[in-house]
């Protein structure tokens, strides 16, 4: 009975970690290179009311807030921080919810970000692997090959060549190579094609947000030398 009620207490601990990463508080920091470092989240919060991104040069103090989020309530978010003086500041939470009950997530620095762009699937559940238990003598108690039946859902890591920035603003930054032609495809939340992109020659600018009509979820396919780059989204949110 003592070894089934404490397989029963270590399997809800190692359940309730899986579920916790990467849903507030927990968020992901990756450095995407380029001077670009990307946060992003998954939120279950009903009441929320205010999400802040905050940095610092020390774990513990000297915060300064460079974003609260204009929408809380989404589902999935990010940002991309491209104005960080180096790459290993730390980051940080602020989380309010009704009633000024408020919480700061714990100080993270960014990790560097290996995937290549074609290997990437950012929307795709993570794959549940099997888990070993053992207890405070050493001993294994056993092995589960599935901890919970639903999908644990990946948080919203942003596109680095395109992306929503602070201001609103849909950016466009590409690798500044002249050798390379590119071309971009944007689409609505039903997959209709909206415009597209091709020619230019800069690699680093900004759309209005009066191309994209409205606040939600657009889609984009990013062609380089008429081959696909990548197939992401962003989303453009109610202040719009």
């Amino acid at each position: 009975m003592k070894i089934k009620a404490l397989y029963s207490l270590v399997l809800l601990f190692v359940t309730t970690s899986l579920y916790a990463q990467d849903t507030l508080p927990n968020f992901s920091v990756k450095n995407a290179g380029n001077n670009r470092i990307v946060i992003g989240w998954n939120n279950q919060f009903e009441n929320i009311r205010q999400i802040s991104i905050q940095r610092s040069f020390d774990s513990l103090k000297n915060y300064k807030t460079i974003l609260t989020v204009a929408d809380p309530t989404t589902p999935q978010n990010g940002f991309v921080d491209t104005k960080a003086t180096n790459d290993h500041m730390f980051y940080r939470l602020y989380i309010l919810l009704d009633k000024g009950v408020y919480l700061f997530s714990d100080a993270k620095k960014p990790v560097l970000d290996t995937a290549k762009v074609e290997e990437r699937e950012p929307f795709k559940p993570a794959v549940d692997t099997p888990v070993v238990l053992v207890d405070s003598l050493g001993r294994v108690i056993d092995t589960i090959s599935k901890v919970n039946k639903k999908p644990v859902v990946p948080s919203f890591v942003p596109s680095k060549y395109i992306y929503t920035y602070k201001d609103g603003y849909v950016r466009i930054s590409l690798p500044d190579d002249p050798a390379k032609k590119y071309l971009i495809k944007f689409f609505d939340a039903d997959n209709n094609l909206l415009f597209e992109l091709k020619d230019f020659t800069d690699r680093s600018f900004k759309l209005e947000k009066s191309n994209f009509y409205k606040a939600g979820w657009y889609f984009f396919e990013l062609y380089e030398n008429g081959e696909l780059l990548e197939k992401h989204k962003f989303l453009l949110t109610k202040d719009f």
